[in-house]
């Protein structure tokens, strides 16, 4: 399966417009070291916001099929860098929200087998970085939690 992205360059900078067949966008730009202007996510965000994105569409259909009642979920990704140039990720954690009624065991397996089995994400950064993960079970969902 091929894919590809168009990228196209959209000041006198470092920032850019990512495109793919469907006409959906991204909008990228560097770290002001480089000349960005902070008008984008920066190329290091995005392989956060991947591997996130990555994960929680393999968890969703994993817990649909154990039949876990998932209201809504939530994905935090934080990563720890090397120093140098280039400074890839060393290590990654993906914290996981999960509202609705949700078994524990459940979840911790759905998890592991999104995160560590199906993400293609995470297999291609598991070979520099140290992939984890955390989660915590909510009852409610969020909207219902903030209203008490």
């Amino acid at each position: 399966m091929q894919m590809s992205i168009e990228l196209r360059r959209r000041n006198e900078a470092v920032h850019f417009e990512a495109k793919n067949d469907e006409e959906n966008t991204v909008l990228i730009d560097g770290s002001p070291k480089a000349g960005g202007q902070g008008l984008g996510f920066r190329p290091m965000e995005l392989l956060l916001a991947a591997i996130g994105s990555c994960a929680s569409m393999d968890v969703v259909p994993i817990l649909a099929k154990q039949r876990q009642q998932l209201d809504d979920i939530r994905v935090t990704v934080s990563g720890e860098r090397s120093d140098g140039e280039p400074s890839p990720f060393t290590s990654i954690t993906l914290h996981f929200d999960l509202f609705g009624h949700v078994d524990s065991g459940a979840a911790q397996r759905a998890l592991d087998l999104a995160v560590h089995k199906y993400c293609s994400v995470g297999a291609m950064l598991q070979s520099t970085a140290d992939v984890s993960w955390t989660m915590r079970i909510h009852g409610t969902a969020p909207d219902e939690e903030s209203q008490r």
